[in-house]
């Protein structure tokens, strides 16, 4: 690897650590466009690059994710019955969406990211209200919630906090129990989707040396290497920095990112 490529991985790892802990967001929205832009420069095969910053996207926030969810752990916030009922729909989604996107071309992976990020970016910068309340499903309503997010978190690399906070603030969580629980549900998330990338991109030909599938490990590493320990920072800096201010200028980040995915 050149200096500038393991420059990028860590300053990549610095942010997406800060983002997971000051936002209660997975570092997988900033971590990759980050690799399409850098894998791009590297020259490695077009047709794969989309896939392969989603792949190792998911395998990084095994180790983001994992950090994150001890700390909440260790502050009992974490809601670990719902998880369990939670876990095995968002397994099987994740594995049924890392198959999925090894049949989608790259322009259209990468679309989908762009989509995924104009949806996130939208809704840090409109106003919130209060979220209506839903009854708390049974252990089939459950499961099937967690195989719908699992899905969508496997296909655009991320670790499912957007759509696992939200769905269960509405269950009756309370935001502090639901961003732990999300913490949580990012591991089997993560574990399935890197490996569903690993086995949907094994034998593929044009692949770099260094990379089990669609999992570049050189990029996992540098970047691991600065997210885990950056990302309990960001959550001691949410106590103190103005983060209704934050959200909107990264909101405002977002969807210029999301622009460039969709019209390059």
């Amino acid at each position: 690897m050149t200096l500038i490529e393991i420059f990028a991985y860590l300053v990549t790892g610095v942010f997406s650590g800060l983002l997971a802990g000051l936002l209660g967001l997975g570092g997988g929205v900033l971590i990759v466009p980050s690799l399409i832009l850098v894998f791009g420069h590297l020259g490695f095969t077009p047709e794969w690059i989309a896939h392969l910053a989603v792949g190792t996207s998911l395998a990084t926030i095994i180790g983001t994710g994992g950090a994150s969810a001890l700390a909440h752990h260790r502050r009992g916030a974490v809601r670990w019955d719902l998880v369990r009922r939670l876990a095995p729909g968002i397994v099987l989604g994740a594995w049924a969406g890392a198959a999925l996107a090894g049949l989608l071309p790259q322009a259209w992976l990468q679309r989908l990211f762009g989509v995924f990020l104009l949806y996130v970016g939208a809704r840090m910068l409109l106003p919130r209200g209060e979220m209506p309340r839903i009854i708390a499903p049974g252990p089939l309503g459950l499961a099937m919630a967690g195989g719908g997010i699992g899905a969508l978190s496997a296909i655009v690399g991320i670790g499912g906090g957007t759509l696992t906070v939200p769905y269960l603030v509405k269950t009756g969580l309370t935001m502090r129990q639901a961003v732990a629980s999300s913490s949580a549900c990012g591991l089997p998330i993560a574990m399935a989707g890197a490996i569903g990338f690993m086995v949907t991109g094994w034998g593929r030909e044009g692949l770099p040396g260094m990379s089990t599938g669609f999992v570049y490990w050189p990029a996992v590493l540098g970047i691991l290497v600065t997210s885990m320990p950056m990302a309990p920072l960001g959550a001691r800096l949410a106590h103190s920095l103005p983060l209704p201010i934050l959200t909107r200028i990264f909101g405002v980040l977002l969807l210029l990112v999301a622009a460039k995915l969709l019209l390059g």
